[in-house]
């Protein structure tokens, strides 16, 4: 049963750090149908920064948490008015290859700036004590990473459902045709949208970074294609979709590990995907996306 808790919580430390990832997922397809495969290098990118906040400005874990977060999202902007924009009215073939390009592009540049050596994170960046509840040492790192996604989740909502910008957003994902006859800038809106996904990458970078420690250039592919696999298996284009996609998938790849799996780690993800690909195609919460059509 020790055993057991001790994997959960695990798994939802490391399913919160797949559902930061897969709201950017989300949250751009469900504005522009575009599936950003890119975004996990954002999420790469992410890691440096702070990683470099870090050690060479000497800041603190949430200094650079915030740092990370506003280099990513002019980042994000940058991908979208640069390779993305320009494909608006492409076809969806056009700009899923640019994507892809995009994403090879952030990759190897960032090996030809800096090497392809890793990185490790210092240690004890957040002098956090560990608690103990029903047995189980849950340490301070897990608790810190489920308090910053939880809360970061928290303020998207409040962005999405409470601002103007936000209800941009839903209006643009509605119908964009309708949005600019309302007056709505769906450029601007677009650019918001890539902007908050990106900074909530870069903060799942540094999380990541923080609980793994080991960071290297081509870290962004296995975690975004997983946090692909989390949007999907949510309903993609759904943010509590997403939310829950990334806790689940976390969850389950824990649970695989604990019981002598741990080959099938990386394997387990993409046979979730199949299955729900198969047997529910618009995800766990598919109805939601049926209603809004």
């Amino acid at each position: 049963m020790e055993q057991f808790i001790q994997q959960l919580v695990n798994g939802i430390s490391l399913g919160s750090i797949y559902a930061l990832i897969a709201l950017g997922y989300t949250m751009v397809y469900g504005i522009v149908k575009l599936i950003n495969f890119a975004h996990g290098d954002v999420f790469m990118v992410g890691a440096f920064i702070g990683f470099y906040s870090i050690t060479i400005l000497d800041l603190g874990f949430f200094p650079a948490l915030l740092i990370s977060m506003a280099a990513c999202a002019i980042f994000g902007v940058l991908i979208e008015r640069i390779a993305y924009k320009p494909l608006r009215n492409a076809t969806r073939i056009a700009a899923l290859i640019t994507a892809i390009g995009v994403s090879l592009f952030i990759e190897y540049g960032t090996i030809y700036i800096r090497g392809a050596q890793p990185e490790a994170y210092p240690n004890g960046i957040v002098p956090l004590k560990s608690l103990e509840i029903f047995g189980v040492k849950i340490s301070g790192q897990s608790i810190l990473i489920l308090a910053v996604s939880i809360f970061l989740m928290i303020v998207l909502q409040f962005i999405v459902h409470k601002t103007k910008i936000g209800k941009a957003m839903r209006a643009v994902s509605h119908d964009m045709d309708a949005a600019k006859l309302m007056g709505i800038n769906v450029n601007n809106t677009i650019s918001a949208t890539f902007a908050i996904g990106s900074a909530l990458a870069g903060a799942a970078g540094v999380v990541f970074g923080m609980y793994y420690t080991k960071i290297e250039p081509l870290m962004g592919i296995i975690p975004g294609l997983k946090a692909f696999v989390a949007a999907v298996l949510g309903g993609i284009g759904i943010i509590p979709g997403a939310m829950a996609g990334g806790l689940l998938l976390g969850v389950i790849e824990a649970l695989v590990s604990a019981t002598g799996g741990s080959l099938w780690r990386d394997a387990v993800a993409f046979i979730v995907l199949i299955l729900i690909l198969i047997f529910r195609p618009a995800g766990l919460f598919g109805k939601n996306v049926r209603e809004k059509v």
